[in-house]
């Protein structure tokens, strides 16, 4: 398999349920971030062999390939393939992987991988509410596993592991000084697309007007004292509405390519795609997947933990991200040093292309030579990707 470079990686600013966001159509949001990651690379749209989109609420507004009507939708050659993909809270990392595939395997030079949701419009789950299409998980799936929600699977892993109420609070306000402190050092700025999103009047009308949408909207100033105040989801469990990923919106996109493409193209390989991967894990606790993902890629690649410069491993839940660092062993510092979903947010189709995005960027900005990026997904899986910096 040939090498696979990122030459551009992208994102909106993510906005927070019932935001500015909230008025733009999915197709819209994702079109203008793929239409600004083509114009930075420098790129002739045509030169784009195809491109994958992760979605997990494909239903309405988010259906019918999201991706290629949002590469259509904005304008972009008509002659772009595009595919939709759904690896639950995984789909746009996976879509990252399969791109890796098509540009290492040599089938395509150039593909654009991205990943939408917006869960103001279209809430997570909307696939399937409808009763009248029946239910996702036949009777036959009950004889195998139990169907747990997340946030039981979230407190399955935190009482396996021994975390707190104590630990996921500070865990969580981490997060948030984090992403606080990134936004007031301009961390952010070099990778986030500002969005101009219609105003809507009392009647849900556009009113012409537009809002400059540039920042995170989820970010919040708190406490320890104030976080052990709030209540838990669940009876007896460690996890608030502030040690939780948030509902939000938010797209990205990353743009890959082989070797040849960047010398022909004349396109800056900014890092190399060590190794990508998707594994199953139980889904009954279904969110444990960093763990063998990791373990994976460091065998794959022969690289240790302690190599790594920086990890982004989604912040789903708290105990998501504790139980991982107990059983891989990083830097804790290292670990989302510019906080993560609990205080960023995490629209799920969306966040394994920011991740990457956000890994890319923290390596150019700290000149680290390797990140690790990883996600818990819906249904037992878990995604990881390793990246190289290139000087």
């Amino acid at each position: 398999m040939g090498d696979v470079y990122i030459v551009e990686a992208v994102r909106s600013p993510l906005g927070r349920r019932g935001g500015s966001l909230a008025t733009l159509h999915p197709a819209d949001l994702l079109g203008h971030v793929m239409k600004a990651a083509v114009a930075r690379a420098g790129i002739d749209g045509k030169e784009i062999g195809q491109v994958v989109g992760g979605c997990v609420s494909q239903v309405g507004e988010q259906s019918f390939n999201v991706a290629r009507t949002a590469w259509l939708s904005a304008g972009l050659p008509l002659e772009v393939a595009s595919t939709t993909v759904d690896s639950q809270c995984g789909s746009s990392q996976q879509a990252s992987t399969l791109a890796t595939g098509l540009v290492g395997s040599g089938l395509e030079d150039v593909v654009l991988s991205c990943g939408v949701e917006c869960m103001s419009r279209i809430p997570l789950g909307a696939n399937f509410s409808d009763k009248k299409l029946g239910r996702p998980v036949p009777d036959s799936y009950f004889e195998q596993y139990a169907f747990k929600s997340q946030f039981q699977g979230a407190e399955m892993i935190a009482k396996e592991y021994g975390i707190t109420r104590e630990d996921t609070d500070a865990f969580g306000l981490r997060s948030q000084q984090n992403a606080i402190a990134a936004w007031e050092q301009g961390r952010f700025e070099r990778e986030v697309i500002p969005v101009e999103a219609p105003i809507v009047g009392e009647d849900g009308k556009p009113t012409g007007e537009t809002a400059h949408v540039a920042r995170d909207e989820g970010l919040r100033q708190t406490s320890l004292d104030k976080l052990a105040s709030l209540k838990a989801v669940m009876e007896d469990g460690v996890h608030t509405a502030g040690t939780s990923s948030q509902i939000t919106d938010g797209a990205s996109a990353v743009i890959l390519a082989s070797e040849e493409a960047c010398k022909r193209l004349n396109l800056r390989p900014r890092a190399r795609v060590v190794h990508s991967t998707i594994v199953g894990v139980d889904p009954v606790t279904m969110l444990k997947g960093p763990i063998p993902a990791t373990r994976k890629l460091l065998e794959k690649t022969g690289l240790g933990i302690g190599d790594m410069d920086v990890y982004e491993v989604n912040e789903a839940f708290a105990s998501v991200v504790l139980a991982w660092q107990k059983e891989c062993g990083p830097a804790a510092e290292r670990v989302n040093p510019n906080g993560g979903a609990i205080a960023l947010g995490h629209p799920t189709g969306a966040t394994g292309d920011r991740l990457i995005t956000t890994a890319l960027h923290e390596l150019e900005r700290t000149k680290g030579r390797y990140a690790l990026i990883s996600m818990c997904c819906g249904g037992g899986l878990g995604t990881g990707t390793i990246l190289e910096r290139l000087d």
